[in-house]
């Protein structure tokens, strides 16, 4: 959530500014501004709604200038309006900043500096700091910065700047910050795409780092001043690939990039040739006997598979968790647990603080993620990486079917390491999994898509939607229900196939669409005797089926076939019509796919 952009270098930083803060609106966001400086003041231009608000209002009356800070604003405190975007100055207009996550402690600050005489233009709890790095300044920003934080409870990635001193002031404790190292310039931002049209060269400001950043070129010390340091990274994807490549949407876009995704995933982990599984971790597959899987939205329903996954293949205990709900449980941890986060970004902060919550008890820790060199990879034990690219959409696709990828490879490798799956089993199972790029590619041919588009617009117009899945496609159910509500603001439920005539039974009716997944499984003549129960109330039910099967046709009034494959790596394929009926359904309806209301892409602040 949020996003910040900073630059100082030889040229125009209001342009450099914007392009940044563009590249980050797939964030969420409802105002944006930015701060100029010229070297005898600094100019703030800030707007409420889209970026092109401030644009707009830009091209009439530009900020020059060749430093500068950015922000684009998702309310905590105080509604969205010019007056609450960032940045926030002093009364004096000296000092200016920019500000991800929250000061938990900012009512009892603004009281004091209430009482010694400031007065406060926001009802922002970021403006407490600009405040309180103003009472702490005596000509040295730094140090000014510094102070200040000193008496700051939160999560936060700050960037400071200040009339007088052509430098950049940035801090960080939980709220993602990464730097750009230019030739003779330098960058800051909430994230990588936003750099990459300047350079490739990356450093990861971590936990209690500070950074300054100046003509020279920078410095990072703790919070105490001393010096840090830390490796410069070299990012292996161009800006290029952040951009939507002639598809209509950024979440269309990565649909489509799944064959690729998951092949990324695979690649050099499964070995068709011996029938086997390795991982590039170093994890002792038999130092642990339970598992917990700590997740958030999308990522909690890729856990949810890896829970079937892990039980029946590699037969150990699991216990999933809602991020935000798991350290506030007091979960029983010792030593012999492994603890799995689930994260595309990586700096989801619920699940970043449940995994310390783990570490604190004892447990080994292991990353399930997407983005190289955030929060999670730094601070916990093992990271399986997923490969899957830049997601810049919202609504999470590629990432979703690479993350559940990955728990099926974790699953073959502890199954094979741990002796529950025999060598034929394994090596069955690992010539399905390399048949994924494929099969996913399968799913997305045209007729396929014609078909779902088709279903899409006959049922744009309803009110709710009912998803069904049973078995390790249970999952999938709520996935495909989460992703109808993210993008189109259908209301959508989703149960295992089993449990709706324990409730959800008495909504069906002849206006209700009901989702069942009911490819080849062990539970698929169950699912079809679910599916009786809806059709006799008069349910609207969309079947999805694996190719070849007619038999079950009949109990459907529309139709989605998918590609043939193995029960346990359906999930990854079924999941593809799912993504689809939410894209089609939200595009009949006119909705901004990749810019959902309320939501943001990634959520830093509890």
């Amino acid at each position: 959530m949020c996003g910040i952009v900073g630059y100082i270098g030889p040229n125009n930083a209001q342009d450099i500014l914007i392009s940044g803060l563009s590249k980050l609106e797939y964030r969420g966001y409802d105002s944006a501004g930015i701060a100029v400086g010229d070297g005898a003041c600094i100019a703030t231009r800030k707007k409420a709604g889209k970026l092109a608000n401030l644009t707009a209002d830009l091209e009439h009356s530009p900020l020059p200038g060749t430093f500068g800070i950015g922000h684009t604003r998702w309310a905590t405190h105080g509604p969205p309006n010019d007056t609450n975007s960032h940045p926030h100055a002093t009364e004096n207009g000296d000092i200016v900043l920019v500000h991800n996550g929250i000061i938990e402690n900012y009512l009892e600050l603004k009281e004091g500096l209430l009482e010694r005489g400031h007065q406060f233009r926001s009802d922002t709890d970021s403006e407490v700091v600009a405040h309180l790095i103003e009472e702490a300044y005596v000509g040295n920003l730094e140090e000014a910065v510094r102070a200040a934080l000193a008496k700051v409870r939160g999560a936060y990635a700050l960037v400071v700047t200040h009339k007088d001193h052509r430098e950049i002031v940035a801090a960080r404790t939980v709220s993602p910050l990464v730097m750009g190292v230019g030739e003779g310039e330098m960058f800051l931002a909430s994230d990588v795409p936003a750099l990459l049209n300047y350079t490739r060269q990356m450093v990861f400001i971590q936990d209690g780092d500070m950074v300054i950043l100046n003509d020279d070129g920078y410095r990072i010390t703790d919070m105490q001043g001393h010096p840090v340091q830390r490796e410069v990274e070299t990012i292996d994807w161009d800006a290029e690939a952040a951009e939507k490549g002639g598809y209509d949407a950024y979440m269309q876009k990565e649909i489509f990039e799944q064959p690729q995704a998951l092949s990324n995933t695979l690649l050099g982990r499964l070995h068709d040739d011996q029938g086997s599984v390795e991982l590039d971790i170093e994890l002792d597959p038999n130092s642990f006997d339970r598992i917990h899987i700590v997740a958030c939205g999308t990522a909690y329903y890729a856990g949810m598979v890896g829970k079937y996954l892990l039980e029946q293949l590699a037969r150990v205990p699991v216990e999933l968790d809602v991020a935000s709900e798991y350290r506030y449980r007091e979960p029983v941890v010792t030593d012999r647990t492994l603890a799995i986060a689930v994260s595309q970004s990586g700096e989801t902060i619920d699940t970043l603080e449940g995994m310390r919550e783990a570490m604190r008890g004892g447990a080994q820790t292991l990353g399930i993620i997407n983005a190289k060199g955030s929060s999670m990879t730094r601070e916990l034990d093992h990271t399986l990486y997923v490969h899957a690219g830049p997601e810049i959409g919202v609504a999470s696709t590629k990432a979703y079917t690479s993350m559940v990828s990955a728990f099926l490879l974790l699953a073959l490798w502890l199954g094979q390491q741990r002796g529950t799956l025999s060598k034929e089993e394994v090596a069955r199972l690992v010539h399905e999994a390399r048949a994924l790029p494929r099969l996913i590619s399968e799913a997305l041919s045209d007729d396929r898509l014609g078909r779902v588009r088709e279903v899409a617009q006959k049922y744009h117009q309803a009110r709710d939607y009912l998803f069904l899945g049973r078995g390790v496609n249970n999952p999938t159910a709520y996935e495909g229900a989460l992703k109808l509500k993210e993008i189109s603001y259908i209301h959508a439920e989703a149960y295992a196939a089993g449990e709706m005539k324990h409730g959800p039974i008495a909504l069906i009716d002849e206006h209700l669409p009901v989702v069942v997944v009911a490819t080849e499984s062990r539970l698929l003549e169950k699912t079809i005797s679910n599916v009786q129960e809806v059709r006799a109330r008069g349910g609207r039910v969309i079947l999805i089926l694996s190719d070849g099967d007619t038999e079950n046709v009949q109990h459907a009034e529309d139709v989605l076939y998918v590609p043939r494959c193995d029960e346990m790596i359906s999930p990854i394929v079924n999941a593809v019509p799912m993504q689809l009926l939410a894209y089609y359904t939200a595009e009949t309806l006119g909705k901004d796919v990749d810019k959902p209301r309320n939501l943001a892409k990634s959520v830093t602040v509890e």
